[in-house]
């Protein structure tokens, strides 16, 4: 097929093929014509790839997915250095949720001490002013 059917039934566009290629991560076949020639191997690559960037991975965190797949195994994620990936990925995430449930938990104090400072105001005392429109 030529690139602007791979291009559609991909989901993508040519110019993002056409980086890949340049990447190495598609393969740069021409037809006797000049033109680009692709198979269903090769929307399997772009599926593997397109499917890894949605979890998140970075476009050369999915060359060993595409090598492994190149190599003839029947999962872009059966070859040890496609674990390798996933295992830092996962260790990313980890830190990351990490990080994020310490800022949550920093956030929830602070909201929880304004809401008490705000509620203490309240009985008697004057409204809170807005300082966004300077109206008390």
């Amino acid at each position: 097929m030529r690139i602007g059917e791979l291009a559609e039934r991909a989901g993508t566009t040519t110019r993002t093929l056409r980086y890949y290629e340049s990447r190495g991560l598609l393969p740069a076949r021409r037809a006797e014509n000049g033109y680009r020639s692709y198979d269903e191997g090769d929307l399997r690559l772009l599926r593997e790839i397109r499917t890894l960037q949605d979890f998140g991975f970075d476009l050369e965190e999915t060359r060993p997915f595409v090598d492994c797949l190149r190599a003839g195994h029947p999962a872009g994620d059966s070859c040890p250095a496609s674990l390798a990936v996933y295992r830092r990925k996962s260790a990313e995430l980890d830190a990351l949720i990490g990080r994020l449930t310490s800022v949550r938990a920093e956030v929830g104090a602070q909201l929880a001490r304004a809401e008490l400072e705000a509620s203490a105001d309240l009985p008697g005392g004057p409204a809170p002013r807005c300082e966004l429109g300077g109206q008390p």
